[in-house]
Formats: structure tokens, sequence, C-alpha cells
């Protein structure tokens, strides 16, 4: 099965010659930038020390810059494609979408609403809006699954996680 399944003739919203260019230059962006504060923090082999700070982010940047180089031009002087080769769909793409959006506003919410809550209100609404799942089983499992986290960190470990007001209004 490929990422293309069930899209049949949809055109592509971008190619994979496009993304490839797109990834190398980032590549070569974030190696510039580790190459340029490695040289700040020294990158040489120092007598009875051994390699200096920037020594092995220098190097690894450096064979990272090569090979996002070599992809570059690889993908600038490729042939252009006929279309078929389509990194994503709009349908994919939207698919995409529907997880990463709420996914950010639960980051977002653990702020506000404490880790515990977030997770539970962003297990519920997946499985009822994706999953399709019953309410009395989304509320179950929304609600035992930040439970069981809470005891597990909480509790056992003793490793405190952010909490919100709801947290705060039951004393913890």
């Amino acid at each position: 099965m490929h990422g293309n399944e069930g899209s049949g003739d949809e055109p592509g919203l971008v190619s994979n010659r496009t993304m490839d260019i797109v990834v190398a230059l980032l590549l070569l962006l974030v190696s510039s930038i580790v190459i340029y504060d490695s040289t700040r923090l020294g990158f040489d082999w120092r007598e009875n020390e051994g390699p200096a700070s920037g020594y092995f982010p220098f190097y690894i940047a450096v064979i990272l810059a090569g090979a996002s180089f070599v992809n570059l031009a690889r993908a600038v002087l490729a042939k252009g494609g006929n279309g078929s080769d389509a990194f994503v769909t709009k349908t994919a793409f939207m698919r995409v979408l529907a997880v990463l959006v709420p996914a950010i506003v639960y980051v977002g919410a653990i702020q506000y609403l404490g880790l515990y809550v977030s997770s539970a209100i962003f297990i519920m609404a997946f499985m009822l809006v994706l999953g399709r799942e019953s309410i009395l089983r989304a509320a179950l499992v929304g609600i035992a699954v930040p439970v069981f986290l809470f005891l597990m960190f909480e509790v056992w470990f003793l490793v405190p996680l952010p909490k919100g007001p709801l947290e705060a209004y039951l004393g913890y």
C-alpha cells in the first residue's frame, strides 16, 4: 500500500523533487549554523586535552552539509517529473492536519489546563472524532489514561508534571 492510496488521480500539492530541494536547503542552513558555532567554540584537537568543544559537531555538520549538497544537486539537476511523483496529495495533507492541529492545541493547552486534564480532553476528542468511539468508551479511556499516568509519575516515580487549576483545586 502506498501513501497515495485512495487518492486516485488526485493531483499532488507538492512534488518529491520540490521537497528534496527544500529539505536539502534546510539541512544546509542547519549545518551552516552548527559549523559557524563550532568555529566559535573551536574545532581543533588540543595537545594533552583532546578535542575542543566544537570538534564533533563541526565534523558531523560538515558531513551533513556535504550529503545535503549532493541531494540538492541531484534534485536540481533531475529531469522534471510527469507530475506522478507527488510528495503529498490534498487528501493526505488534510489527514495530517487533522492530527497535527489538535496536537499543537494540546501542547498549548498544557500550560493552562495542566498535562492530565489536557491529555484527557485530547484522548476523548480523538476517540470521538477520529475513532468514532462511543462517548462512554471515550470518557472511560480519556479519564483512565491520565489517572494512570498521574499515579505512575506523581505517586510511584515522584516526578512532578505540569498541573493545572483542577489539580490545584483537588490539592495536588
